[in-house]
């Protein structure tokens, strides 16, 4: 996989992480201290400026409350989209009920 490749994944990510924040009411700051890192480091995160651990996947997703299949969900079409689409996308049906569920 080439570099630019994953920077796409990344940034795919980034932009999933931040329409499942906003879309639970988080600040990017509130939510960074619920998953117990700092906010620069989240901001990071978001932009797809970082090669995210495990470890903080876990974090990000435990304090969504979903699961990592559903923080992964679509990230491939979206890292294949270009940059200004993905940014648009919506969250996903599959998202919002598991957020209504709880």
């Amino acid at each position: 996989m080439k570099e630019d490749q994953l920077k796409l994944f990344l940034k795919a990510l980034g932009q999933r992480i931040r329409e499942l924040r906003t879309a639970q009411g988080f600040s990017q700051e509130g939510f960074a201290d619920k998953c117990g890192v700092h906010r620069t480091f989240m901001g990071t995160m978001e932009r797809g400026e970082s090669n995210l651990s495990f470890h903080n996947i876990l974090k990000v997703a435990m304090t969504l409350g979903i699961s990592l299949a559903d923080l992964f969900q679509d990230i491939e079409e979206r890292a294949q989209t270009r940059p200004e689409q993905a940014a648009t996308a919506r969250p996903s049906i599959r998202s919002i009920e598991s957020k209504t569920a709880r």
